[in-house]
């Protein structure tokens, strides 16, 4: 797995946070109704390639077979699997500086940014019913590359200290663990949180402000997958 992280500036990433945009978000739940496997293999293999659809097929394998797993392991398997996919900056790979791919984009190009690893396996775990209360896609500042990068965080409890599942680091730890994480914000389906400790964090509204994040909700079908400009096979 590449190690380097593209730079990021804050400043762009938060301006986000403030942009207004209509309604409030439904459960995402509501958005899994695309999850037709054979229809999306097909999809998958026209639009990018046989390897695609292999990737495809495996990617629901991982669902299929933990199913009935325990969250921890249910954790493990989504983490493993996206962990094997490329890093790849967005203005190579999508020719967009900062593009948030769906995860089936993810699984056709082979690849993505921080935030395509965090997202696949958001949506991912919704598949396996962890449900969307227990995790946040959450912007950190990486200080070992000194650079902002996305990561997933997963709480057993309310108040608990999230785990962190992480393209950057394999393992999964606990975030007093991740020293070399410093949390920003973080977001799921339904709520915002800025972030100023490794914890709860404090609510800010509802996640219907990210602009990104509402965009990437309406292009999840297979009518809507965007070719890469770069190939990753």
């Amino acid at each position: 797995m590449q190690k380097r992280q593209r730079k990021v500036s804050l400043f762009p990433l938060c301006c986000c946070l403030l942009i207004a945009t209509q309604g409030i978000v439904n459960s995402v739940m509501a958005s899994l109704d695309w999850l037709d496997e054979s229809k999306i293999t097909r999809a998958l293999s026209a639009r990018y390639g046989e390897r695609a659809g292999m990737r495809s097929t495996a990617w629901f394998k991982v669902l299929h077979a933990n199913q009935m797993s325990s969250e921890a392991d249910k954790l493990a398997a989504v983490n493993g699997f996206f962990n094997l996919f490329r890093f790849v900056d967005d203005s190579k790979l999508w020719g967009d500086s900062n593009y948030w791919a769906t995860p089936l984009e993810f699984i056709g190009a082979n690849g993505g940014d921080c935030e395509d690893f965090a997202i696949a396996k958001f949506f991912s775990l919704l598949q396996l019913g962890i449900p969307e209360e227990k995790m946040r896609i959450t912007m950190v500042k990486a200080t070992s590359v000194n650079q902002y990068h996305m990561v997933l965080t997963y709480y057993e409890t309310p108040g608990s200290i999230p785990l962190v599942l992480d393209n950057l680091d394999p393992q999964i730890k606990l975030a007093t663990k991740r020293k070399d994480l410093l949390p920003v914000y973080s977001f799921n389906g339904k709520q915002l949180w800025l972030n100023k400790e490794k914890g709860q964090g404090k609510l800010a509204g509802s996640a219907s402000k990210l602009e990104k994040w509402n965009n990437l909700r309406q292009r999840l079908n297979v009518n809507n997958l965007k070719k890469p400009k770069l190939s990753l096979e």
